[in-house]
């Protein structure tokens, strides 16, 4: 699946806005991703580094219009928490050298409020 199938649209709620500040942010997702689909449809449609993935499957409701009685569909839910401190890495090169790494992340998902 391409990450545009995975990603259906971002859920904007009271407490999703709230888990925005602790990088956790909210999606509607298609029902046969995993978590490591997910992941990695966030990783390269926003440039972020996700640490963790949760996911959850929404009952629909049970609505009547009149005396038809009929439920709105299922869906699926992710909480993704990104990397929200994405600095420089250091480690050891050849001959004991050090070897300073950047990371090329952003620390936030501009464009999930609209901005």
């Amino acid at each position: 699946m391409k990450p545009e199938d995975i990603i259906i649209a971002p859920v904007i709620t009271e407490k999703s806005n709230a888990d925005m500040q602790m990088g956790k942010y909210t999606f509607e997702v298609n029902r046969k991703a995993t978590k490591v689909d997910i992941a990695n449809a966030v990783e390269k449609l926003f440039n972020v580094k996700v640490l963790k993935v949760n996911t959850m499957t929404v009952r629909g409701k049970t609505k009547r219009v009149r005396y038809v009685e009929g439920k709105t569909p299922d869906w699926k839910k992710a909480i993704v928490t990104i990397d929200t401190n994405p600095g420089d890495e250091t480690y050891l090169g050849k001959g004991g050298k050090e070897v300073k790494l950047s990371k090329k992340y952003k620390d936030s998902i501009d464009e999930f409020a609209g901005a």
